[in-house]
């Protein structure tokens, strides 16, 4: 389940980015060029960091980001995700390390923001010191936790990604309460999303693809009241296409069947070929998206790199 939400977590602040960055700078508009758009540079941030899963880095929730400033510059940023928070005495050095790496490498400003998601409450600090014989470096970074905002806070946000924080609050809680009452959450971020009027269908059904998948509900009558309650909030000329885009996107035969039941309990022996099968399909339903390198690919459907080839060439 963690690989799975790790890689929708990053696809969501990717795909919302412009709106991470109005959550977290107050001058946003007035400090980047959002019109001109971002390059996620994951590849330039593997070449950099190809031990980061050794080191305890997760290799596809760490994002390098370039953008630009409205004076026309080229800016930095570097966003780690750290998925399980904890009290991890080496983190901060690790952030100094991004830094300095990115920073010798390209040479130009560089800001970082570490977001923890996990449970936990104790912390890392923020700011990494080292001295020694007169020498001596401090580096401070950004830092955030989904819960320093409560959720009465996030809904009166007029950002979408405060509804990405809201979500990942809930994914938190989806041990702790009944199903029933984690399928309200569920459709009281929909509804805030909704209701607001102010988004686009793309942006209602790529939202809703991810908030239907992050906070995964086994119940399938849930999921049906759910269906039914956005149809009525979306209207009858939008309804089937969101729906629709809902349905091929949670790949639900592919994934929550394919990667919950199978993943999450075990290959039960005797199933080889009907899991392979599974893979199959689940892989070439995240090819056919684009929205998926293949290493991401690998990593969500635990297959091997060479299997999501095969499986490219023979879908081409």
């Amino acid at each position: 389940m963690r690989r799975k939400n790790d890689i929708l977590l990053k696809s969501a602040f990717e795909e919302a980015f412009s709106d991470l960055l109005l959550f977290f700078f107050k001058d946003a508009s007035s400090l980047f060029d959002i019109e001109r758009g971002f390059e996620f540079m994951d590849k330039e941030l593997l070449e950099l960091f190809p031990d980061l899963e050794k080191q305890g880095g997760s290799r596809f929730v760490d994002m390098l980001v370039k953008i630009f400033g409205t004076d026309g510059s080229e800016e930095w940023m570097l966003i780690h995700i750290e998925i399980q928070a904890r009290n991890d005495q080496q983190f901060s050095k690790r952030m100094f390390q991004y830094f300095y790496r990115i920073y010798d490498r390209y040479d130009v400003p560089v800001t970082a923001l570490a977001v923890f998601t996990g449970a936990g409450k104790s912390l890392p600090v923020n700011v990494f010191n080292y001295k020694f014989l007169g020498t001596e470096i401090q580096y401070k970074y950004n830092k955030y936790h989904i819960m320093d905002h409560s959720e009465e806070q996030l809904l009166a946000m007029d950002n979408p990604f405060a509804l990405i924080v809201l979500a990942a609050q809930k994914v938190l809680l989806s041990d702790k309460i009944p199903e029933w009452e984690l399928a309200q959450h569920r459709l009281t971020i929909a509804r805030a999303l909704i209701q607001s009027k102010k988004y686009s269908n793309e942006k209602i059904k790529r939202f809703l693809y991810f908030l239907k998948t992050f906070i995964h509900i086994e119940n399938p009558e849930f999921n049906s009241n759910f269906d039914i309650e956005i149809s009525q909030l979306t209207g009858n000329v939008s309804t089937m296409g969101i729906i629709e885009t809902i349905k091929m996107l949670t790949m639900e035969e592919g994934i929550e069947i394919g990667i919950e039941k199978g993943y999450e309990q075990g290959i039960e022996k005797g199933l080889e070929k009907g899991e392979e099968k599974k893979s199959f399909e689940v892989v070439t339903k995240m090819l056919q998206s684009g929205k998926f390198s293949i290493s991401e690919i690998v990593n969500f459907a635990d297959v091997s790199e060479d299997f999501v080839r095969k499986v490219k060439d023979d879908i081409k």
